[in-house]
């Protein structure tokens, strides 16, 4: 028997109106986060910046591809891993539908990672992915944008992730979830950790890349398509523990 409140439609309606409300205040709160996040001051990108690209190697101005913004998706895929990280690819798996649209509208995206292009290329093929993705192997990118740390730095903490000094951290710190996932990209725990998700805003003028936004770690909730719908099932998220796939391996579950 359900241990959940069952009631008549009227009963229902009544309290569907009253959530509608508050659906409504956090729409427009929403709205009003949005416009904060344009109205950040816009920092200017004076450091070089090379990408492997299936074009060939790519400046940071090259990424636009002629329109005027630039958002970058901070795909975790180390140069280590075997495969890109799972919830990564979850939320990837719907940057092919609508990159089109944002292109057609001066918006490219693109997913950077530290992984060589070989591997980036033959797991997107994997994947069923036509989405622009480009290797920061060769440059600091990854770093300046605090998606990446070495070992060292791993070791030492004090770098910032989430805009938070990120503690001195060993093999045995690594919690068993993540060790569990970085298992599936064919890593060890602390190597995993090395790279972080995150996504970051450019924007061009007169010639010149600024810096707009960047968010990570639950700041990517809205990126995350499948989230949104579990919001709204009846169960809502209901985890526990690790669910997730790559969706090419559900079947083998």
């Amino acid at each position: 028997m359900t241990m959940h409140l069952i009631g008549t439609r009227k009963d229902w309606l009544k309290a569907r109106l009253d959530l509608l409300q508050a659906e409504k205040d956090f729409t427009r709160r929403g709205d009003e986060l949005a416009r904060r996040r344009q109205e950040l001051p816009w920092v200017r990108v004076d450091k070089s910046y090379r990408f492997d690209t299936e074009e060939g190697p790519a400046t940071l101005p090259d990424l636009f591809k002629g329109r005027s913004q630039l958002l970058v998706y901070h795909f975790m895929f180390g140069p280590d891993f075997q495969a890109g990280c799972p919830s990564c690819s979850m939320i990837a798996d719907g940057f092919n539908g609508f990159q089109v649209h944002l292109a057609n509208h001066d918006v490219m995206l693109w997913a950077v990672s530290r992984a060589p292009l070989a591997k980036l290329k033959a797991y997107r093929s994997r994947m069923g992915w036509s989405f622009p993705w480009a290797s920061s192997a060769s440059s600091d990118f990854n770093f300046d944008f605090n998606v990446a740390i070495t070992e060292e730095q791993q070791r030492q903490g004090g770098t910032e992730y989430n805009y938070r000094t990120s503690p001195p951290m060993n093999a045995s710190d690594v919690p068993p979830m993540v060790s569990e996932i970085a298992a599936t990209a064919g890593t060890d725990g602390a190597t995993f950790m090395r790279d972080r998700p995150g996504m970051s805003a450019f924007i061009v003028e007169d010639g010149v890349v600024y810096h707009t936004y960047s968010s990570y770690a639950r700041g990517l909730d809205g990126l995350w398509g499948a989230y949104q719908w579990l919001d709204r099932a009846p169960k809502g998220r209901n985890e526990q523990g690790v669910w997730w796939r790559r969706r090419d391996e559900y079947a083998a579950r």
